[in-house]
């Protein structure tokens, strides 16, 4: 009978990641802190950007008007003024007009200094003249000038006025200057700077409440998606998200509907496939039991008396009661794995001494002088004393049919308390496992030797073995010994107490 592998589809339902509170590191690296913190750092830029620009435009404005409105002022002053008096000019008549140019420009608060011709500079006022050099070459050559410039930490303003006489563009000789201080210009640009810093400061606080709404909008479809997800990886096949809109997320959460429906199809599909390959192993398997024994009964009769008869038809005898034995081992076998695949298995726990049911299982199979044993006395479980001993009988029948002998059997305690495991280890003497194959060696129907076709197990044993100690709880290891040899090793929580079935 040749040995279907059926691959059994667990679809396994992961207990729900317990939702911890997110720490502050986690926080500050979130998708949420990151589209706010982008969001007022825009606002920030902008609020920035709109206050230098206004800020340079004010300043500019100011500047100027002041500018414009003192020129005019003194050119008034001067076309005013300077007809009152016969050129040439005295000295007299040059301070008197100074004089009066000062008296006229209180309201500006500047200071005049006059120059007729190539005599020297004639201030005016406590302050000394700060004209620059720039602004009287270019009066001299009968050009209006004016400048800003710093003076004493403070800002001034300067202008410089050629004279010409009335009617014509010849030049008189007299210059006029003016110098007047910019304090409160740049006051009031400084005020204007201080109002700009308090309105930007509370405009970005205020920026953070449309950063948090537009970063709650835009991360619930994410929430959302991974919500869902962590359905799906649970097991709820049937999570879809609601999809609105038409934007990017809208085309994501679409994609991930389409892609949760057809993996609920094809797991639909594949445990269906999954539940007839259980039916069929456990039909053929059950249909197989009746011929079976009715088989084994005969073989058993036509073995007592295989020794007189020929010999090959003694040999053909023992082959095929060998055969049948092997064929009806693998029923066995197989409807075992049935009941584990159906979920049909149920453990019938005693309190039992460990050591007498392991030696229990050595002497039922004559293994007393293949086998060194150190089971300890006292050492009590509540365990499923058939499942046990199915468990020993594989793993030492395992050992001795590819192992070396002895096969050593060990039983020891570990632990303290409530954490004390039990473990059974099993041992042998050969030359260990190859280690590409041990992580495939309780899985059904495997042969380490592909090219072996056949083999005196079903290649169900491991298998068996592995869910008889998952059923109460446990694991077992496969791995090699450093001396040489496999050993495997069965570990199960030590719980004890009164029967039970589960």
């Amino acid at each position: 009978m040749p040995a279907l592998r059926m691959p059994a589809l667990r679809m396994s339902s992961p207990r729900m990641p317990a939702l911890r509170r997110p720490s502050l590191r986690a926080v500050a690296a979130g998708l949420r802190a990151r589209l706010v913190l982008a969001f007022l750092l825009v606002a920030a830029l902008s609020a920035l950007t709109t206050a230098a620009l206004t800020f340079r435009e004010a300043r500019t404005a100011i500047l100027k008007r002041t500018q414009d409105t003192a020129i005019e002022a003194l050119r008034s002053q001067v076309n005013s003024q300077v007809p009152d008096y016969a050129f040439p000019l005295s000295q007299q008549a040059l301070q008197d007009l100074q004089h009066r140019l000062n008296a006229a420009g209180s309201a500006q608060r500047w200071t005049v200094h006059v120059r007729y011709r190539n005599s020297g500079l004639v201030p005016g006022g406590d302050h000394g003249p700060i004209i620059p050099r720039g602004v009287q070459e270019k009066v001299r050559a009968g050009i209006p000038a004016f400048q800003r410039l710093d003076s004493g930490g403070d800002p001034w303003l300067a202008i410089g006025l050629p004279v010409t006489y009335r009617g014509s563009s010849e030049a008189s000789g007299l210059e006029v200057y003016a110098q007047m201080p910019l304090r409160e210009d740049e006051a009031n640009v400084q005020a204007l700077v201080k109002a700009a810093q308090r309105g930007a400061l509370p405009a970005v606080a205020l920026a953070a409440v449309p950063a948090l709404i537009a970063a709650r909008g835009v991360l619930r479809p994410v929430r959302e998606l991974r919500r869902a997800s962590r359905k799906l990886a649970a097991g709820e096949l049937d999570t879809r998200l609601k999809v609105t809109g038409r934007d990017e997320l809208a085309d994501l959460s679409r994609t991930f509907n389409d892609m949760a429906e057809a993996l609920e199809e094809n797991v639909a599909e594949l445990r269906r496939m999954e539940a007839n390959s259980r039916r069929f192993a456990a039909d053929v398997s059950h249909e197989l039991r009746t011929p079976l024994a009715a088989m084994t009964a005969v073989v058993d009769v036509l073995d007592e008396d295989a020794d007189s008869l020929d010999p090959d038809t003694a040999y053909a005898v023992r082959l095929i009661s060998e055969e049948t034995g092997k064929l009806a081992r693998m029923v066995e076998d197989l409807m075992e794995i049935s009941r584990f695949d159906a979920g049909a298995a149920a453990l019938h726990l005693d309190e039992v001494d460990v050591s007498e049911t392991v030696r229990k299982t050595l002497q039922a199979r004559g293994w007393q002088d293949k086998v060194a044993a150190d089971l300890p006395e006292g050492v009590r479980a509540r365990l499923d004393p058939r499942r046990i001993d199915v468990v020993v009988a594989n793993l030492v029948g395992n050992a001795l049919k590819h192992g070396g002998e002895p096969v050593d059997v060990a039983v020891r305690v570990t632990g303290q308390d409530a954490g004390r495991r039990l473990l059974i280890e099993i041992a042998d003497r050969g030359r260990g496992i190859d280690p590409e194959v041990l992580p495939h060696v309780f899985e059904r129907f495997f042969k380490a030797d592909s090219a072996r076709a056949r083999s005196e197990g079903s290649g169900l044993g491991l298998a068996i073995t592995l869910e008889n100690v998952r059923l109460h709880e446990g694991t077992v290891r496969a791995a090699n010994r450093p001396g040489g040899g496999a050993v495997f090793t069965v570990d199960l929580p030590l719980r004890q107490g009164g029967s039970e079935t589960a």
